[in-house]
Formats: C-alpha cells, structure tokens, sequence
C-alpha cells in the first residue's frame, strides 16, 4: 500500500499527466501547471495553464477493514486506510478562447488516462506507492450550488472555469511497525529447574 506521501504524490502526478500531454504548438501560448491551495487562487500568477485544487480527502468506508484481525501466521494485520480526494481543476487564460479550449483539452486527457499508474505516481517521490497499485480519476458529482459555494469561501469575485473530480482509491498505509514477525516468539520462558535428591531417595 502506499504512505503517507500518497496524496501529495496524486495531485502532482496529475500535474506531470498534463505536461506530458501538453505541446505548445497546439495553444500558441506557453501553459504552466501547478497544484494550487486556497491562498494561490488569490495570489495566483497562471496567466495561461491549468491548476489542480484537493479541496476535500474523506475516508472510503465501503473499503475500509477494522483493525485487529490476523493473518494465518498469527501475526497482526495492519489496517489500511482507504481514501478519495476531491479535487477542483480550473483553466486559466487571458481570452474566452484559450480557456474553452483548455478544459475541452484537460477533460479529454484525463478521459484518455483514467488510470494513473505507480510509475507516474512515484515520478515526484520515488517508492510511495508500490508497483501493483493505480489511482482512479473520475468525473466527481457537484452541484452548482457547491460550486458556487467553494469559489465563495475562496474569496474570490469572479468565477473561474472548472471541472470537479474525485481520484480514487488511495490506500494508505500504517506507519507503525509489526510487533513481531511471523513465527518469531514474544517471549521465551525457561521453566527446567533442579530438585535436591536426598541420599536413598528415588527420583522419579
């Protein structure tokens, strides 16, 4: 499963997804793409590009596994924390134009790449997913009301053209390490002790 480092790692592989995709020729503009938290949508130097905003992580409970089971070696089973990121893609550009053209291009990459695999996922940092592991990229489900809510709290005036999706599974694992290992005793007791023989006495 993958670390902590996971969910930075997804948003900056989607990131990595659009750049390798991009060729200027397509635009007549140079674009930049970045990871964006609340503060950079106020302070924001995109002219032309495309940002990425997690606005919310929850807890997949559907594949959520309590904790304290055990394998059939008697060892403990870690529990893995299952989780799904939301996040706001937004276009940015200095015409109408660019920014229609933009979010059709970004829709029909992420369409194309629906599954980001551990190689792109591990291209920032390297080994925070294994190699069996992918992360889906979905159409997220939010009203314009919401919409307009998150662009609200933003502080911002004037809305910006977006797309919301949802990036899931992202397994987290435990940073705890295994109390002992599979077959290895916990503790080992000595209970052999001596018993005083009495001279013409039978031990038995």
């Amino acid at each position: 499963m993958a670390d902590y480092r996971s969910l930075m790692a997804v948003s900056e592989a989607m990131v990595k997804l659009l750049q390798s995709n991009y060729r200027p020729e397509d635009f007549n503009n140079e674009l930049e793409f970045k990871v964006f938290t609340s503060k950079d949508f106020s302070e924001n130097t995109i002219a032309n590009g495309v940002s990425i905003f997690p606005y919310r992580v929850y807890v997949n409970g559907a594949n959520r596994y309590p904790s304290g089971g055990v394998d059939i070696n008697g060892r403990k089973i870690k529990n893995k924390l299952p989780v799904e990121v939301h996040c706001l893609v937004t276009v940015w550009g200095l015409n109408a134009s660019l920014q229609n053209t933009l979010v059709g291009w970004v829709m029909r990459v992420f369409e194309d790449n629906p599954v980001l695999p551990a190689n792109l996922l591990n291209s920032v940092v390297a080994n925070v997913f294994s190699q069996e592991e992918t992360v889906e990229i979905t159409f997220a489900e939010l009203s314009t009301e919401d919409m307009f809510r998150i662009w609200d709290v933003l502080g911002l005036n004037v809305y910006q053209l977006s797309v919301p999706y949802l990036l899931r599974i992202i397994n987290i694992d435990s940073i705890q390490p295994p109390l002992t290992e599979a077959g290895d005793p916990v503790q080992i007791r000595d209970y052999t002790f001596e018993q005083e023989v009495v001279p013409g006495e039978t031990v038995y």
